[in-house]
């Protein structure tokens, strides 16, 4: 699993980014085309699997843009506003705890109902 993360400046009309902890850069006219440039940039130094992306504003004239390749997608990992850290957490980890949660939840109220003395058939 790959994780870049660029930061990127708008002068004039062209967006340049460069990767925060690495060599790939890139210019374009917007930033659209900047991302695509990106996506295809970190392919290119990993294509391991399937690619997540993520583009936030910091000011009107900079922004970080993230791509991530690899690792479980769907997975609500999210990263927008979190930072490099966020995306460190494995991507599928949330719902993987949440999923005996609920199924203790629902045994509960299966035993409560029981508790009532009364059916929905009496």
């Amino acid at each position: 699993m790959g994780v870049f993360t660029f930061v990127c400046r708008s002068s004039d009309e062209e967006w340049t980014a460069r990767q925060l902890n690495g060599e790939l850069e890139s210019t374009a006219g917007s930033t659209y085309e900047l991302q695509r440039k990106l996506v295809q940039a970190a392919l290119s130094a990993d294509s391991s699997g399937a690619v997540q992306s993520s583009f936030s504003y910091v000011t009107p004239s900079s922004a970080v843009f993230q791509v991530i390749i690899g690792g479980a997608v769907g997975g609500g990992a999210f990263i927008g506003g979190g930072g490099a850290a966020a995306a460190a957490a494995p991507a599928g980890g949330g719902a993987a705890e949440a999923a005996p949660a609920a199924e203790e939840k629902k045994e509960e109220k299966e035993e409560s109902d029981d508790d009532m003395g009364f059916s929905l058939f009496d």
